[in-house]
């Protein structure tokens, strides 16, 4: 990270995407800010000064008064991380699900922020959990059709990445594997790894499995771009881009 949305959901595919959740109307107080939830990404953790600690106080600074809660997976900051790696994913979504019901500060809703896997592990809470109602959910760099082969492996027809991507496959996938690493949900055509297709030319969007479709011809959606590498933003393009979907 660069210091330097059962109802609707808003969603927000940041390289950040954004999606409204719940349609509804919640009882909030309207001078109240609507709370934020942050769940990190592999190998940090809730509260790390230059990553998640910054963001939650960057919201807190920018909109005064908002509760943020920044998810702790564990009991300490060291089970944090290992739990990123090595928990079960369906356990953390359950543990996070049973965190925001009993926080009383959250039962009129809240808007979330998932970065990387958090992403994803929030679409989950989103669909499991529909009390406290998340709102919004604002994804940054989420792995929403899964990873293929190694990032970074240098070169398209090197041997030993097309090795380790087979190794990866047995390792970690069925046989349909899902082949891109894509923040908007988006694919690699079938039988090859260069080509590739949009959210909107995907079947998953046009037989509206998950209800992007409608969330999109609603205005639901929103798809935000940055230069830089995975989760490197700047200060000010936070501040610009995503806090006025926070307020």
């Amino acid at each position: 990270m660069a210091a330097q949305g059962r109802g609707w959901m808003f969603l927000f595919f940041c390289f950040c995407f954004v999606w409204e959740t719940v349609s509804g109307k919640t009882t909030h107080n309207d001078t109240e800010p609507v709370p934020v939830v942050i769940w990190h990404g592999m190998g940090d953790s809730c509260c790390n000064p230059l990553s998640m600690g910054f963001i939650k106080k960057l919201v807190e600074q920018e909109i005064p008064g908002i509760y943020v809660l920044s998810l702790e997976i564990g009991n300490s900051i060291a089970e944090d991380i290992e739990n990123s790696f090595f928990m079960n994913v369906n356990d953390q979504v359950e543990l996070v699900c049973n965190i925001l019901s009993k926080d009383k500060k959250l039962q009129n809703g809240y808007n979330a922020m998932g970065f990387s896997q958090g992403g994803q592990f929030l679409r989950a809470v989103a669909q499991r959990c529909p009390s406290p109602a998340m709102l919004k959910l604002i994804t940054f760099g989420g792995q929403h059709q899964g990873v293929y082969g190694l990032p970074r492996c240098p070169g398209e027809t090197s041997q030993i990445c097309n090795l380790i991507r087979k190794l990866l496959n047995v390792g970690a996938y069925s046989s349909p594997i899902q082949d891109q690493l894509d923040k908007w949900f988006g694919f690699y055509k079938v039988g090859q790894a260069k080509d590739t297709y949009s959210l909107q030319e995907s079947v998953l969007y046009q037989e509206d499995r998950l209800g992007l479709k409608t969330m999109d011809k609603a205005g639901k959606l929103q798809f935000l771009t940055v230069n830089g590498d995975h989760l490197q933003f700047s200060e000010k393009w936070f501040i610009t881009n995503i806090i006025p979907h926070l307020k």
